[in-house]
Order: structure tokens, then C-alpha cells, then sequence
């Protein structure tokens, strides 16, 4: 009997372990860009992101339906000590029973299944397992997007800063030549007022840098479970240096749509709701059950847990309601309804997942030519701040005309910086809209 019951709790956990899977997303992607930080914090935020722990016992909560579902499969034993208490009739001497007794009675109740309804409800809640487990990954996928993007933003942020530090020193420069002019005839205060504004517009772009990038260190320290109070202490490589390191595919087998989280969630709702449909159907049948009695006492001649102080009895048939309100068949035609709001929205997730996927390609091919065609004008430009350093040192020009040129430099410098992280995170997004598959 104890060799039964062990291996009968080695197979029902087994069954459970079964359903305990690893969850598989492609951190390989991360490491293509070459950037021994970007790896360390995409590890980080997996071991400390409090929604990757929220996703992770979620899972763990599904599970444990999958075997509370499967407990139903095999009979229910209980057993409860009584005291029992009697009084009879004075002058009775036939009654050998005592006034003053224990029961223990052992009750077994099992409802067979025949019909094999609590199969397809144990089907339903492994449908609902794998949604949720496809629902975890894409939670550990657009966590993982936003931890890259937000690194890309930061690095972008911080070479825009320096740039803009150049910017401002140069135009603080022709506001003192100006100021000059002004002081000395050569310049109308209409022209010098001009390069304050000037400035001060650079000021405030300046400004906006500084508070957009603190906002992105803030949410960059939550994303990988840091407190933003030592968003300081983020170590970071350089814009410059940071690139994708593989050629991205310009053509995507249509498969991989089918690889996505989303797509994969809804089609086992989908088929958990159709599971649903058939134990509802079912409920239309009878039920059959055993139950078994068996109960020990001290009230008869009898020893305790003896043959001749035991009670026991066996019951077994059919049972089948014969009004119910119409319950069941509203609890058919709900999960019907239930079947067809997830059709459609399994059709429109498959929808979704083909435009989300077109979008991203086509951003990369658009923000190529943006790339290229910034690329083009900052290496025109230098070439005109080039010939403007030969014009200064000849004294063709003046030393205001040349900080134009450099001014000049430094935003076509933030514009292919702009042009080439909108690149970079379109990567980011192609991984996101393939479900990892890239």
C-alpha cells in the first residue's frame, strides 16, 4: 500500500514538472551590437525587473490550476473523528450499544469520468497555461526592447549634450563679437539682439537635452530594477562606437509571424475556449459516481478498528439534473460567444502582427536613406568648414563668419546622431514585432 501511494505522488508530480518550462527568449540579439553594458544591464533587468517577477508567478499560479483541475481525476478520501452521545429508554436491556462512543467514519466520493469532461477541462487549462507562458514571453521581449531603446536614447542623448556644449560656446562667442561691433559703430543693436536670441534659443535646446536625458536615465535605472536616485552611477559606452554589428534581413518568412507571442497567445485562448464548448456540451449528460462508507466505533461489543465494530457500504449510479433553470445551456451559449470574441480577435492579432512587422521594415529601409543622406551633408559641411579654416587664415574671413561653419558642423553632427539611433532602434522594434525571432 505505502509503494502505491509513493509512486502515485512520484507520477503526479512528475505530470506537474511537466508544465514548469524555462522561459526561451533570444538574448543572443543584444550582444550583436558589440556593448559589453547594454549586455550586463539586458541580464540585470531579467534577474531584477519586478514585472519579469510579477509574469514569472503569474506562470507559477497557472500551473497549480492545471493540477487543482487534475485533482478531480481521482477520488476524494476524508475522514473525520466523532463523539457520539446516546440516551435510551430506561428498562431496554436489548440494546448493546454504549451511550458514550467514538466514530470514525472514512468516506470516499468519486465522480468517474466517462465522458471524459474533466479531460477537456484539464485541455482547457493547459490551452490557458500556454497563452499565459507566450504572455511571459512577451513580457520578457518588450521589456527587453525598452531596456535596448532606452540605452540607445541615453547614448544619443549624451553625444547630442556634448555637441550642443560646442554649440553654445561658439554662439557665446559671436554674441561677444557682436557686442563688439555694436560698442565700436560697425553693428546695429537689431543684429546683436539677433545672435542673443540666437543663443538663447541654443540655451533652451540645451535645456531640453539635459531634462529629456535625466527622464531617460530615471526610467532606464527602473527598467533594470535600480532605484532612479543613482541614475548617476549608469556606466555607458558612446554613440559613436555603438552600432549592429550583422546585416538585417530585408525579406521575412511569413512563419515567424506565427512565432509571436501575441499570435501564439490567442490561438490557446482560442483553443482552451473551444475545450470549453465540449465540457459544456457534456454537462448535459449524467454524472456517475462511487461512494464508499466505512466507519469504525466504540459503540458496539467490538474492539476499535475491528471487523465487528465496523460499518461500511458501497454506492454507485447516475445522476442527472432535471431542472436547472436553464443554466446549462446559457453556460453553453456563453462559452460559444466566448469562442467567437476570441476568433476575431485571433484574426486581428494575425493582422496586427503582419503590419507591426511591415512598419518595422519598412522604418529601417526609410531611416537608411535619412542615415545616408545625413551622413552626405556632414561630410559636405566639413568640407565647407574645411575651406572656411583656409579662407580664416588668409584673412578672407573673419574669425565670426568661421564659427558659423563650426556651429554648422556641430548640428549636422546631431542630425546624422539623430538619424543613425532612429536606425538602431528600429532594429529594436523588428526584434519586438518578430516575438525575439531575429
Amino acid at each position: 500500500m505505502k509503494s502505491f501511494v509513493f509512486v502515485f505522488f512520484a507520477v503526479f508530480q512528475f505530470f506537474l514538472s511537466a508544465f514548469a518550462k524555462p522561459v526561451c527568449v533570444n538574448t543572443d540579439f543584444f550582444k550583436k551590437f558589440d556593448d559589453e553594458y547594454l549586455t550586463k544591464y539586458i541580464y540585470q533587468a531579467i534577474a531584477n525587473n519586478h514585472q519579469i517577477k510579477e509574469a514569472n508567478s503569474r506562470i507559477d499560479r497557472f500551473r497549480y490550476e492545471i493540477k487543482k483541475t487534475f485533482a478531480d481525476e481521482f477520488p476524494q478520501l476524508s475522514a473525520n473523528a466523532n463523539y457520539l452521545g446516546v440516551h435510551f429508554p430506561t428498562g431496554d436491556n436489548n440494546i448493546f450499544i454504549k451511550r458514550n462512543s467514538f466514530i470514525l467514519p472514512f468516506l470516499v466520493n468519486w465522480e468517474v469520468d466517462l465522458l471524459l469532461k474533466n479531460k477537456d477541462k484539464i485541455k482547457s487549462k493547459e490551452a490557458v497555461y500556454e497563452a499565459e507562458l507566450a504572455n511571459q514571453k512577451a513580457t520578457y521581449i518588450s521589456l527587453l526592447s525598452d531596456v535596448a531603446g532606452a540605452y540607445i536614447n541615453i547614448l544619443l542623448y549624451d553625444y547630442l549634450i556634448e555637441k550642443q556644449k560646442d554649440i553654445l560656446k561658439n554662439k557665446n562667442l559671436n554674441v561677444d563679437f557682436e557686442n563688439k561691433k555694436f560698442q565700436f559703430g560697425i553693428s546695429d543693436e537689431y543684429s546683436l539682439n539677433k545672435e542673443k536670441q540666437s543663443l538663447k534659443n541654443e540655451v533652451d535646446y540645451f535645456d531640453n537635452l539635459i531634462k529629456n536625458q535625466k527622464t531617460m536615465l530615471y526610467n532606464f535605472s527602473t527598467l533594470i530594477g535600480e532605484s532612479a536616485v543613482n541614475f548617476e552611477e549608469i556606466k555607458r559606452g558612446k554613440i559613436e562606437d555603438f552600432d549592429y554589428t550583422e546585416s538585417i534581413p530585408e525579406i521575412i518568412c511569413s512563419d515567424l509571424i506565427y512565432s509571436r507571442p501575441d499570435v501564439i497567445e490567442a490561438e490557446n485562448r482560442l483553443k482552451s475556449a473551444k475545450f470549453d464548448i465540449t465540457a459544456a456540451k457534456k454537462d448535459f449528460f449524467p454524472r456517475f459516481n462511487i461512494m464508499a462508507l466505512m466507519f469504525f466505533d466504540t459503540a458496539g461489543g467490538g474492539n476499535f478498528f475491528n471487523w465487528n465494530s465496523s460499518f461500511a457500504f458501497l454506492l454507485a449510479g447516475a445522476a442527472q439534473d432535471l431542472f436547472n433553470g436553464g443554466r446549462k445551456i446559457a453556460n453553453l451559449k456563453i462559452k460559444k460567444a466566448r469562442y467567437k470574441e476570441l476568433f476575431e480577435r485571433y484574426r486581428q492579432t494575425d493582422l496586427t502582427a503582419i503590419q507591426e512587422i511591415s512598419n518595422a521594415l519598412n522604418l529601417i529601409k526609410q531611416d537608411k536613406l535619412l542615415e545616408n543622406n545625413s551622413k552626405e551633408k556632414l561630410i559636405l559641411e566639413k568640407r565647407n568648414k574645411n575651406i572656411a579654416k583656409s579662407k580664416l587664415d588668409k584673412g578672407i574671413i573673419s574669425k565670426s563668419d568661421y564659427i558659423d561653419y563650426e556651429i554648422n558642423t556641430n548640428q549636422k553632427e546631431q542630425f546624422f546622431a539623430n538619424a543613425k539611433a532612429a536606425r538602431l532602434i528600429d532594429y529594436i522594434t523588428l526584434y519586438k514585432a518578430l516575438g525575439g525571432e531575429l
